[in-house]
């Protein structure tokens, strides 16, 4: 299945072969790989240069080993891992700081087409996991944990819905950073029931499949963040 290595860096080839076989989709989300003293023999290398190879990959996501069944592809499409999310996270928040009013320039940039495709793709359980996000909102205008959690729940629903793996893996890294943002905004007077207004206004289109309307309502729910975002109060 892979073949012999000859390197002083041994690891760093057997992942760029591991990862190649998994681009090919030769090897599988979900596979389980060959026991350490059978990749060892195959690739030609020590049973330790095979152990170094599966930590840097644990570490980027890409291996989980679970005790007792061996080590396993990770399943990307289901979300990011954690190693990979906080990475991300982390990265962003670097770049962002504490600048809400570039968080609203991504947001605006990403998500009215998330919107629009969202409206094309989403299923039935799409239509209705963004409802009960709704739900909970209605519910909850005077509790700012809950709605902001359900506020969230809504755009990653709404992510998912575009059946494009990657858009959702874009998405995550900033959702610690919408939650101080939401956060504020659900203390200036109005800015939870105009969010809602506007959550309404998105889901409407989404269940219409009218991909203009679900972009055209995402970019007036992002001027009426950022207007809420201009007078919100800071959080200590």
């Amino acid at each position: 299945m892979y073949s012999a290595i000859q390197s002083s860096r041994l690891y760093e080839q057997i992942i760029e072969q591991i990862q190649g076989r998994i681009m090919e989709g030769k090897v599988r989300p979900g596979d389980k790989l060959p026991s350490e003293r059978e990749l060892a023999e195959q690739f030609g290398v020590s049973r330790t240069a095979v152990r170094e190879a599966v930590k840097a990959m644990r570490e980027k996501g890409l291996l989980e080993v679970q005790p007792g069944r061996g080590t396993f592809v990770t399943d990307l499409t289901g979300g990011t891992t954690e190693v990979m999310r906080d990475s991300l996270s982390l990265i962003v928040k670097i770049s962002l700081g504490n600048d809400l009013g570039k968080l609203v320039q991504v947001r605006t940039l990403l998500e009215p087409g998330i919107a629009a495709l969202a409206a094309e793709m989403a299923t039935p359980l799409d239509l209705e996991t963004m409802q009960q996000a709704v739900n909970v909102m209605d519910t909850a205008m005077t509790r700012t944990d809950a709605y902001v959690e359900a506020d969230l729940a809504f755009h990653l629903a709404l992510a998912r819905a575009t059946q494009n793996p990657l858009i959702p893996v874009l998405i995550d890294p900033i959702v610690d950073l919408l939650r101080e943002q939401r956060k504020r905004i659900f203390l200036v007077e109005g800015g939870p029931e105009r969010g809602q207004y506007h959550h309404k206004q998105i889901l409407a289109a989404i269940r219409r499949g009218d991909a203009t309307a679900a972009s055209q309502a995402m970019c007036a729910h992002l001027e009426q963040v950022r207007q809420d975002s201009s007078v919100a109060p800071g959080l200590d």
